[in-house]
């Protein structure tokens, strides 16, 4: 290779090695930049059935996957339990569960979907249910589980799964009216145990807790009935976090964006995001999509949901995260029964 070509290669590879340099600075530089190319290339669709089936209109529900299906269930009034197939794109009917039960966070555990502090009854005065209850989707039947402690019984809480056992956050027991709390057990599906754990910084209802890498998130939700002029008031900003290995709570250093509650929350792309809600702010229900980088603790926003709702959840299938049903107002109208999807676009 002669001098002359030695010399024209060099060049090209310093000037790659420092345009690509410079490149990683400005990314670096400007983090906002990777966030809009983010929000370019993800996006809500609307998602309709086969056959143009629906399902049941509900809110304050659950809405959760157990293989290749979808289920929502509970929500006000004794609803039957809506099945939406993946492979057909159709949505069908199950079973009614034997009791009002709405206000609560499903735990899938050995193919069957237990309802844990949940609330019973009429608006504002809601009671806790006193036992757990268990659906099974293989047999669309519904049983009653084990009897919850009486000095622990509350609804509207956070709960996920860790190693076979079921973590129970916060709550309200009165309803819509107060005495929320700071509560944490831990419950043992197998053996029926029940286990009172660290109490959290703050007390929280209405939210949805996530769990990622041994720590339960607490984002978002209210102390319902601590504003005397609005049920919808008292939403909190502050993150919890539970560090399940050492028994310890901390509170993040950055609120959440936009406070809200009634609203789903899932780990999604190894981050926490929280969508929906409802608060004093607007009558719609809140679109807003904020999601928590659990390294850096910052928040960013991601696409508006095409409808805002509240009193759902989020399911994961396949890279997308799918929501269904709940209200599109903040209270209890009118009760949806659209769906649709987040993912990247085609």
């Amino acid at each position: 290779m002669n001098k002359k070509y030695m010399g024209l290669l060099s060049g090209i590879l310093l000037f790659t090695a420092c345009k690509d340099n410079s490149e990683k600075k400005a990314q670096a530089d400007n983090p906002v930049d990777q966030i809009t190319i983010q929000k370019r290339t993800m996006k809500w669709e609307s998602v309709a059935s086969a056959d143009r089936s629906t399902p049941v209109a509900r809110h304050e529900a659950a809405f959760v996957r157990v293989d290749d299906k979808f289920y929502l269930l509970g929500g006000r009034g004794i609803r039957p339990v809506s099945i939406y197939d993946t492979k057909t794109q159709k949505w069908t009917e199950g079973e009614k569960p034997p009791i009002e039960m709405h206000h609560f966070q499903p735990i899938v555990f050995e193919k069957k979907i237990y309802l844990i502090a949940a609330l019973t009854g009429k608006y504002p005065a809601e009671t806790p249910t006193e036992h757990i209850y268990i659906y099974d989707p293989a047999s669309d039947e519904w049983s009653k589980g084990d009897e919850i402690p009486a000095e622990r019984r509350r609804g509207s809480t956070g709960n996920i799964l860790h190693e076979g056992k079921v973590y129970i956050a916060c709550g309200i027991k009165n309803g819509h009216i107060g005495d929320y709390k700071k509560w944490l057990d831990r419950y043992d599906p197998s053996t029926g145990e029940w286990e009172v754990l660290a109490d959290a910084p703050r007390a929280r209802d209405h939210f949805q807790a996530v769990l990622a890498d041994g720590k339960i998130y607490a984002p978002a939700g209210r102390n319902s009935g601590i504003d005397p002029n609005s049920v919808f008031g008292g939403t909190i900003a502050e993150v919890d976090v539970y560090d399940i290995k050492n028994d310890t709570w901390q509170t993040l250093p950055n609120n959440i964006p936009t406070k809200r509650a009634g609203n789903a929350a899932a780990l999604f792309n190894d981050e926490l995001i929280v969508v929906g809600g409802e608060s004093t702010t607007q009558e719609k229900a809140h679109s807003e999509v904020e999601v928590l980088d659990l390294n850096t603790h910052k928040w960013h926003s991601l696409p508006a949901m095409i409808e805002g709702r509240h009193g759902s959840g989020l399911v994961y299938f396949k890279d997308d995260l799918y929501i269904a049903s709940g209200c599109g107002n903040r209270g209890g109208s009118p009760e949806l029964t659209s769906m649709e999807k987040f993912g990247v676009e085609d």
